[in-house]
């Protein structure tokens, strides 16, 4: 394997710190994790419409679902950093901080961004020592690169950068960009393969891949082609990754115009594409546990909550859940109350967040868009 592309780790920050902004209240929130005001406008009561596959029953997502924060420019992803929930936004280039209140701020602005289809400022992920990740679009390809966070809650900044990995393959479509840490403590990335199909087949292209690495960007022990960060291929835009509670790893995937996937990642697996895509039924590739199509799905962020795979639609406008123990069976959640969906997230507080996505210009925006939406999952606290 040739395209590392490690660059030293005494990168020095380009962070234009932008003007503190406010969404929907003051600009000085509150420390710790927002509460989900909402009100009779903004709320809907929960209930599964069915996705036309065979029913499940993945949990009792039941209540109602209120605003956390609105006025989001095209968010794509959300994490936490203690209590605290930080927003990235795709075209702004923002880093932003939601405060208990709903307004948000940011704390700082990605430089050198390449903007424009589906690039950006994509995934974020935060490690053990609370330093922030960030995939995003240069220049010269994709990259990951590693912030330090200071100060408090409602006065957080980007501080130094680190980039750890750079020269990803990137265009206006299939960027990948979901990033996450495993419970092995290594970091894995979703990296599209930038409109050239047969890169998802060459081992020697880091696109069209699910990487693995350590925090510092470097080959993580025990990856399944020596001396590589590749630890899956076959992909063609990955855009969701995480893992159950026994270490099965999820991934959601967009397809063509066929099948959009939620597959279950196995190291060193090859998962088809461009040769198939959705299930194929033969020894020489993983199959899908499930498949869609594309105007029902578009499959963006995960998260496995206490056994249900949650994921976030985008073309598909719906919250779907997939039970862990019957990963062919799904049940659908808000269709088209929200619009196109990014992200799901597992609060703090044990309440299901996820992030609408209808300010990008594939969607249409509603007022108050872009939102952060909480749900009570009925999870134990």
């Amino acid at each position: 394997m040739t395209a590392l592309h490690r660059r030293p780790l005494a990168a020095t920050a380009l962070i234009s710190l932008a003007a503190v902004v406010g969404c929907a209240g003051p600009d000085d929130p509150a420390a710790g994790m927002p509460s989900a005001p909402g009100s009779a406008a903004s709320s809907g009561t929960i209930g599964p419409s069915g996705s036309g596959d065979t029913p499940a029953e993945p949990g009792p997502l039941t209540g109602t679902a209120v605003d956390v924060a609105t006025g989001l420019d095209a968010p794509w992803s959300i994490v936490f950093l203690g209590r605290t929930p930080l927003v990235s936004e795709r075209d702004s280039g923002r880093i932003r901080e939601v405060a208990r209140d709903g307004s948000s701020r940011t704390i700082g602005v990605v430089a050198d961004v390449d903007h424009g289809g589906e690039g950006g400022v994509l995934g974020l992920a935060v490690d053990g020592r609370d330093r922030l990740y960030v995939y995003s679009t240069g220049a010269d390809g994709n990259r990951i690169q590693r912030f330090e966070v200071t100060g408090q809650p409602g006065q957080l900044v980007l501080g130094a950068l680190e980039t750890i990995l750079d020269g990803l393959p990137s265009a206006r479509v299939h960027n990948g960009g979901r990033i996450a840490f495993g419970p092995d403590g290594m970091l894995y990335a979703g990296v599209g393969d930038a409109g050239d199909r047969s890169d998802a087949q060459d081992l020697e292209s880091l696109g069209g891949k699910i990487l693995r690495m350590t925090p510092d960007g470097a080959v993580a022990a025990g990856n399944p082609f020596p001396g590589s960060l590749v630890y899956s291929y076959g992909h063609r835009n990955v855009q969701g990754i995480d893992w159950a509670a026994d270490g099965t790893m999820f991934a959601s995937e967009f397809g063509q115009n066929t099948w959009d996937e939620l597959n279950i990642i196995e190291p060193g697996g090859n998962y088809g594409w461009p040769i198939v895509e959705g299930i194929a039924g033969g020894d020489e590739f993983i199959d899908p546990v499930q498949q869609w199509r594309p105007a029902k799905a578009s499959p963006s962020g995960i998260d496995v909550i206490d056994g249900t795979v949650f994921i976030a639609n985008l073309r598909g406008e719906v919250l779907r859940a997939v039970p862990v123990a019957a990963p062919d069976t799904a049940r659908d959640f808000f269709t088209s109350e929200y619009g196109r969906i990014r992200d799901v997230a597992l609060s703090p507080d044990r309440t299901l967040w996820f992030l609408t996505n209808n300010t990008d210009g594939r969607g249409t925006a509603r007022p108050g868009d872009d939102r952060i939406v909480a749900v009570d999952a009925g999870l134990p606290d």
